[in-house]
Parts: structure tokens; C-alpha cells; sequence
């Protein structure tokens, strides 16, 4: 079990860290991006000035609110701050201005991109005694998800300076398509936000709309083992791939996983497992939430436990 220590540094880095960092973007954000706004006509200030405001406040409500949504809403958000503090800087403030305004959101960013943040953000919308835990994202998502983000980024950030600066053409097109890609990528980005490994004392359930078609649920007397996956494992791989280590979950008998539909399964297909393996971003949280949920979560990972354990009827996991 982890030190009252560690866990104190991991709330702290999950949720307040970021919160104390964009405060600080806030902060240096209005001293950087005034600074280069100094001299300027009143109705570039005026619009950078409500668009930046209007960001931060968003921001501010993810963050107080924690949930899967505003996880996303916060990386994306990290983003345009990342690109709005290198634009003030290049566009004319002082050196110090822009080089604190820079680091703080770079620093907010990757407290805001960390499994602790995005562990506190979906735990925050479990029920009951449900312990959800983030899985990491597929590796092939991760250039398309980046470059996309890059581009989304770059027209919220030059769509009120343009306009701004009555550059009606330009400024307008960048707003079309800041808006147009607000609407489309959101909601694709905050899919990868919904994929969880679920632990209940009724069992484990498996919600990722990325590579099953449905909510995979195991009741937990079919559950036998959650484990590191080994590198040499035979269990099906429902990762994504994702890189890093993955938590390999054993099963009495074979259950039915309906994978999602690809373009080389238009149809999807439906694999009989007896194992399989997951890919959550913090896999040392989920081996001890199996020891600490339940007895019977115990014995799984404790395999000396198990002779001491009573029978119990399965009971299905509660549907997310």
C-alpha cells in the first residue's frame, strides 16, 4: 500500500497543480499578452482581451468540475495557451513576460496531459463503489490526435487576431474552421476520455467504444487473476496497441468480446477470450484497487487468499 505521502503528492498533482497552474497562466497571460497588445488598436485589445478571458473561464469550470469531458476540454485548452504564450512573446512582449507566460502554460500542460489529472477527472464521475481507471490511448491515434490538435489550435489562436485587425477574409475563414473543428474534434477527442477499466465488487467491466463494439462485463467469480501482463502473454490484446505496461485479466471460462468495426471488418467481429489485456495509464492504481475493493479482489493477486474465501453466486457488474 502506498505512504499517506505518496497519496497526498498524487491528489496534489492531480487536481491542484493544475488548478494553481492556470491560475498562474492567468496571471502571466494577462502580463505577457497585454504587454504585446501595448499600443495596438482598441479593437484588437478588446478582442483578445474577451476571447482569452472567455478561454480561461471555460478552463476554470473543467477544472472545479472535474469529468471526463473536462479533461479534454482542458488538453485542448492547454494547447491554444501553449500557442497564445509563443505568439505573445514573438509578438512583442518583454523577454521576461513572455518566457514566464510560456513556461507556465507549458508546465500546465503537462500536469493537465498526466495520468494523475486525467485518473482524478474520470474518477469523478464513478458511482457508488465503481473505481474507474483511464487507459491510454492507441498508438496509432497519437500523431493524427496531435496534428489535429495543432491545427485546431493555430485557427483559435489567429481567428480574433485577424479579425481583431479587421481582417475580415482571413479572420473570418479562421473562425469558420476553428468553429467547424471545435464541433467535429471534440466529441472524437473526448472518446478516448470514456475508455475505462471499471473495478465493482460485482466485478469488471471494460468500456471503450475505440475497440469494442459494446461494454465488455465479467462477473467476478469468473475473474481469476489481474496481474502485469508479461511481454511473451497469449491473452487477447484489446490495448488498442497502446505502448507501455499492460494489466492482463484472467478468466474461469471463455466470455464473447464483440471487437469494434474497421474498415477490414465492416461487421465487426466477436473474439471468445479467456484472457485479455488492458492498457490503463496508471496499471501499479488498478493492482491495488484489486487488493483493497473487496476480500475476493484480494485473492486474485494475493493467490494464497483463495482457499480462505467463500463462495459467492456471481452477481453482474452494474452497466456504465
Amino acid at each position: 500500500m502506498r505512504s499517506a505521502g505518496s497519496r497526498l503528492l498524487a491528489a496534489v498533482a492531480g487536481l491542484w497543480w493544475p488548478r494553481t497552474l492556470w491560475l498562474a497562466v492567468a496571471i502571466t497571460g494577462a502580463w505577457s499578452i497585454g504587454d504585446a497588445l501595448d499600443g495596438r488598436s482598441a479593437g484588437l485589445r478588446a478582442t483578445i482581451v474577451v476571447v482569452a478571458w472567455l478561454a480561461w473561464g471555460i478552463g476554470v469550470v473543467a477544472l472545479v468540475v472535474p469529468s471526463p469531458l473536462g479533461l479534454t476540454i482542458m488538453r485542448m485548452l492547454s494547447t491554444v495557451s501553449c500557442g497564445a504564450a509563443l505568439v505573445s512573446w514573438i509578438g512583442g512582449a518583454v523577454p521576461a513576460a513572455g518566457a514566464v507566460f510560456v513556461v507556465c502554460t507549458l508546465t500546465c500542460g503537462v500536469f493537465v496531459g498526466g495520468a494523475d489529472f486525467g485518473q482524478r477527472c474520470v474518477e469523478a464521475s464513478a458511482y457508488g463503489d465503481e473505481q474507474r481507471f483511464l487507459l491510454r490511448p492507441p498508438a496509432a491515434f497519437l500523431l493524427p490526435v496531435g496534428l489535429a490538435g495543432l491545427v485546431w489550435a493555430a485557427a483559435v489562436v489567429a481567428a480574433p487576431l485577424l479579425l481583431g485587425s479587421k481582417q475580415w477574409i482571413i479572420g473570418g475563414l479562421s473562425a469558420i474552421i476553428a468553429g467547424l473543428l471545435s464541433w467535429l474534434l471534440l466529441p472524437r477527442f473526448n472518446v478516448l476520455a470514456l475508455r475505462w477499466l471499471v473495478l465493482v465488487p460485482a466485478g469488471v467491466v471494460v468500456h471503450d467504444q475505440v475497440v469494442l463494439a459494446e461494454t465488455l462485463m465479467v462477473p467476478r467469480p469468473d475473474v481469476v487473476r489481474i496481474e502485469l501482463a508479461l511481454a511473451e502473454t497469449e491473452a487477447a490484446d484489446f490495448t488498442g496497441p497502446a505502448a507501455g505496461h499492460a494489466i492482463e485479466i484472467g478468466l474461469r471460462s471463455m466470455v464473447t468480446a464483440p471487437l469494434a468495426r474497421t474498415k477490414a471488418s465492416p461487421r465487426g467481429t466477436a473474439l471468445h477470450v479467456q484472457s485479455f489485456i488492458v492498457a490503463p495509464t496508471r496499471p501499479g492504481a488498478v493492482l491495488r484497487a484489486s487488493t483493497q475493493i473487496s476480500p475476493m479482489w484480494r485473492a486474485l493477486t494475493h493467490p494464497g487468499d483463495r482457499e480462505t474465501l467463500p463462495d459467492q453466486a456471481a452477481m453482474p457488474p452494474p452497466s456504465t
